[in-house]
């Protein structure tokens, strides 16, 4: 399996995109815009950022692992 590493996060507030690096072994669940400071947390039922906002579900959610 290829997972992928880079996603691209979309603020829902201002709609900055950026380019990350997900972590492989851990959850992220903050991320502060760097445009207009907001806060990301997760919606509800998703286990981090990247798997809300990103262009890429975190590498625990490709490889169908339970995350965090």
């Amino acid at each position: 399996m290829n997972l992928q590493t880079q996603s691209i996060i979309t603020c829902p507030n201002c709609g900055f995109r950026k380019e990350e690096t997900m972590p492989m072994d851990s959850c992220q669940f903050f991320y502060k815009c760097e445009n207009c400071h907001t806060i990301l947390k997760p919606k509800q039922g998703d286990c981090c950022v990247y798997c809300s906002y990103g262009s890429a579900k975190c590498p625990s959610i490709q490889k169908n692992e339970s995350c965090c």
